[in-house]
């Protein structure tokens, strides 16, 4: 699909914002790498102990890893897709953005709003072993919910965009 060309300060902040979910899932990439390797070592070697906390680190960054990697594909278009079509004109491509879209904000609706309800279970709990809060890796899911409707968003006004230009 050709994109309308970007500008507004909802599209510069949408810009800033995708910036620094790279460079957070970069972070929880290494955050994930540093537990994962202590647990390695101290499988196969004596010169590092057992340490339980590790796991419990690993998931919270392997979860905001996999949120933060889903964000940044909304954002991109590159989720898997099935073409089950042949290659459609730009202006058949946008109605099917539109029409997938719609499936998508109503998904990012769902984790917004029972994500929310998901992490305020979460607010007074602190995970077993790290003694880390709860709250940390539930509030993954509100955040992809609204992340991806001002992604998804922003990606179908495009769409809508290009429906409504004579020339496409």
């Amino acid at each position: 699909m050709t994109e309308p060309k970007r500008a507004g300060p909802l599209r510069r902040l949408a810009d800033a914002y995708a910036a620094l979910l790279r460079g957070l899932l970069g972070l929880s990439v290494l955050v994930l790498l540093f537990p994962v390797t202590l647990q390695v070592f101290s499988r196969y070697t004596a010169v590092i102990p057992h340490y339980i906390w590790t796991e419990e680190m690993a998931r919270f960054a392997l979860v905001w890893m996999v949120m933060l990697g889903a964000i940044l594909a909304v954002r991109e278009g590159t989720h898997f897709i099935v073409d089950v079509f042949p290659v459609l004109s730009p202006r058949a491509t946008a109605l099917m953005e539109l029409v997938s879209g719609s499936f998508v904000l109503v998904m990012a609706g769902v984790f917004l709003f029972w994500g929310w309800e998901f992490t305020e279970f979460a607010f007074y709990r602190i995970s077993e072993m790290a003694e880390l809060p709860l709250w940390l890796i539930h509030m993954a899911w509100p955040v992809a919910g609204a992340s991806w409707l001002l992604f998804m968003g922003l990606r179908m006004a495009d769409a809508a965009l290009l429906l409504r230009r004579r020339d496409a």
